[in-house]
C-alpha cells in the first residue's frame, strides 16, 4: 500500500479531496484543457447533489431498513408459515449474518474491480431475493434467502462508505458523513411505523413488495447517476491475495484496529440497548408500547441531532480526536449511572431516571460512531473499500455477538442490559486510548 499515512484535521483542507478520475456528472462540462478537464471533473463530482447524496444513503439504509419494517409481521409469518416463533427469528438472524459477512466480499471487490460493478451487482441480486421473499413458501426456505438477501445487500453498506472516502477526504468526509447520517438515521425510526402501515392494506409479504420495489429504485439511481469513483491506477490488481493482503496490513495498523474496535463496540452497546429497551421499558419498569415508542423515536432523534450538531458544527473547528474523547466520556458517564439505577444503589429507580441516562448514552452515539468511521477510513486510501468492510463486518459481529448477554437473567431485570453497555463502553474507550491516541505517536498508517 502506497498510503500517505493519517491525515490531522488541522492539517487537511475542508475542500480536499483525493484526485481521482472519473466522468463527469450529467450535465457538467469540461474543460479545454487536461489540467482543467480534470479540475472541472473534481469539482462536478465533489457537488454530488442531493440526489447521489440520498441515493448514497439509501444504499446504507436500505438493508437496516428491510429489518426493521418486517419486524410488526413476525407475528403474521410465525402463523402463515406454521412454525415457531425461534424458527422465524432465525430470519432476522440470518439477514444480519448476512450484512456482516458479505461487507468483507464485497468492499475487497470494489478495491479491485471498482464500486460500480459490484455494487449494482450486489444490488441487483438483492432486489431478486427481497422479490424471492415475498412469494417464500416455507419458514427454511425464507432463512435462506434472507442470508442472500444479507449478502448482496451489505454491498450498498459497504461500497457506499467506499464512494464517500473517493471524493473526499478529512474534514470533507466528515461533513458528508454527518449528512448520510442525517438521511440513513432517520430509517430505523420510521421503518417499524412504516412497516405497520403496510400491514393494513396487505399482508407480511408486502412487505417484502415494498422492500423490492424500493430496491429497484436506488439500482436504477445508482447506475444513472452514481459514476465509477476508483480510477484504474489505484485498484488492485493481485487478486484476492493481494486484498487480503491489505487487510492485514490494515489491521496490522494499530490505530486503525484502535478506532475499528471503539467504533465496533460503540455500535454494540447501542444494539444492546435495541435489543433489550423494549424488555426493560415496558416489563421492568411499566410503560406502555406507546412510551416505549416515543422514548425510542426519542432517543433515536437524539442520534441524529447530535449527529447533525458534530458534522455541521464541530468538525473543522474541533479536532476529531478531542470530540470523540468526548463522546467516549459521556456514553460512559451514561453508562455508570445505568448501571447504578439499576442495581438500586441508591433506591428503586424511576422510569424518567432510567430513560435520561438511555438518551446521554444513545444520542452521545452520535459522536462516537461516524468519528470512529472517518479516523479508521483516513488512515487509508488505495484501500478504501477493505477498510470499509472491516468496520462494517466487526460492528455487526460484535453487536451480534455481544447484545444477546442483555437478557441472560430474563426479561424481569435492566441489570443484564446496563452492565453489558457498560462493558462495552470500557473496551471501547481502552482501545481509544492505548491504540488511537498512544499508536499516533508511534505509527504513520499502513
Amino acid at each position: 500500500m502506497q498510503d500517505a499515512g493519517p491525515r490531522h484535521p488541522a492539517q487537511t483542507s475542508p475542500v480536499s479531496v483525493a484526485p481521482v478520475a472519473a466522468p463527469p456528472a450529467p450535465g457538467v462540462p469540461a474543460g479545454p484543457a487536461a489540467a482543467a478537464g480534470d479540475a472541472a471533473d473534481l469539482a462536478a463530482r465533489r457537488r454530488t447533489g442531493w440526489l447521489v447524496t440520498l441515493v448514497l444513503a439509501g444504499l446504507t439504509a436500505l438493508p437496516p431498513l428491510s429489518m426493521d419494517m418486517y419486524l410488526p409481521a413476525l407475528p403474521q409469518v410465525t402463523d402463515a408459515l406454521h412454525a415457531p416463533a425461534a424458527t422465524v427469528q432465525l430470519t432476522l438472524t440470518g439477514c444480519l449474518a448476512g450484512l456482516a459477512l458479505g461487507q468483507l466480499i464485497a468492499g475487497p471487490l470494489s478495491d479491485r474491480w471498482g464500486r460500480r460493478r459490484p455494487l449494482l451487482a450486489g444490488m441487483a441480486v438483492y432486489v431478486l431475493a427481497t422479490a424471492f421473499c415475498a412469494f417464500a413458501p416455507s419458514a427454511d426456505l425464507l432463512i435462506a434467502v434472507r442470508v442472500v438477501q444479507g449478502l448482496a445487500g451489505a454491498a450498498g453498506i459497504v461500497i457506499a462508505r467506499a464512494v464517500v472516502r473517493d471524493l473526499y477526504d478529512g474534514v470533507a468526509m466528515a461533513r458528508f458523513y454527518a449528512t448520510l447520517q442525517l438521511i440513513s438515521g432517520v430509517a430505523p425510526i420510521v421503518a417499524p411505523l412504516l412497516g405497520g402501515q403496510i400491514l393494513r392494506v396487505t399482508d407480511w409479504r408486502g412487505v417484502f413488495v415494498v422492500c423490492t420495489v424500493i430496491g429497484v429504485l436506488l439500482t436504477a439511481l445508482a447506475w444513472r447517476r452514481l459514476h465509477e469513483t476508483l480510477p484504474p491506477e489505484d485498484r488492485h490488481s493481485g487478486g484476492m491475495t493481494e486484498t487480503f493482503g491489505a487487510m492485514r496490513r490494515l489491521l496490522a495498523d494499530r490505530v486503525f484496529s484502535g478506532y475499528v474496535v471503539a467504533g465496533s463496540f460503540a455500535f454494540a452497546a447501542l444494539f444492546t440497548y435495541v435489543s433489550a429497551s423494549s424488555f426493560v421499558v415496558q416489563d421492568v419498569y411499566g410503560a406502555s408500547v406507546q412510551t416505549f415508542s416515543l422514548l425510542f423515536g426519542l432517543n433515536s432523534v437524539g442520534i441524529v441531532a447530535v449527529g447533525q450538531l458534530n458534522g455541521k458544527v464541530l468538525v473543522g473547528r474541533v479536532d476529531m480526536d478531542r470530540v470523540l474523547a468526548v463522546g467516549l466520556a459521556l456514553i460512559g458517564a451514561a453508562s455508570v449511572a445505568l448501571v447504578l439505577l439499576t442495581t438500586g444503589v441508591f433506591g428503586r429507580a424511576t422510569l424518567p431516571e432510567v430513560a435520561a441516562a438511555l438518551f446521554v448514552l444513545m444520542a452521545s452515539m452520535g459522536l462516537v460512531l461516524p468519528t470512529t468511521n472517518t479516523q479508521a477510513l483516513l488512515r487509508t486510501k488505495r484501500s478504501a473499500g477493505s477498510a470499509s468492510a472491516l468496520i462494517g463486518t466487526s460492528s455487526f459481529l460484535v453487536g451480534a455477538a455481544i447484545s444477546p448477554l442483555a437478557s441472560v437473567a430474563g426479561s424481569g431485570t435492566a441489570v443484564p442490559m446496563a452492565i453489558t453497555q457498560l462493558t462495552c463502553v470500557v473496551v471501547a474507550i481502552a482501545a481509544f486510548v492505548g491504540l488511537c491516541l498512544r499508536g499516533r505517536r508511534t505509527v504513520e498508517g499502513p
